[in-house]
């Protein structure tokens, strides 16, 4: 995909992942992913002065990626991520399975 063909809200695929498109900058994006992911909680516990509880879990539910603001990192996409992006995962698949270009020019 190119930079001109994203807009606020528009879900792609990139990685075999899903995303959506939280802002289209001058030269670069940034994204959520809309796939499950790991959430920690930390907590502190009663009474007890100075420990916390933490508790890890892979969540799908959906109230986390809703914002702005978003409870998960956004992720800046530039040109170059931008060009294995699909808006199929079909498409993605096939790009993926085609040889990467190396993105580190020798100068």
């Amino acid at each position: 995909m190119k930079h001109s063909d994203f807009r606020i809200g528009l879900e792609f695929w990139c990685g075999q992942k899903r995303w959506r498109c939280t802002d289209v900058g001058t030269r670069v994006i940034t994204a959520i992913s809309l796939e499950a992911h790991e959430v920690i909680e930390l907590g502190a516990l009663r009474g007890a002065f100075g420990t916390a509880r933490r508790r890890r879990y892979v969540t799908t539910d959906r109230s986390w990626v809703n914002g702005p603001p978003y409870q998960v990192a956004e992720a800046v996409f530039d040109e170059y991520d931008m060009e294995g992006c699909s808006l199929t995962q079909e498409g993605n698949r096939m790009m993926n399975a085609s040889p990467a270009k190396n993105r580190w020019r020798r100068l």
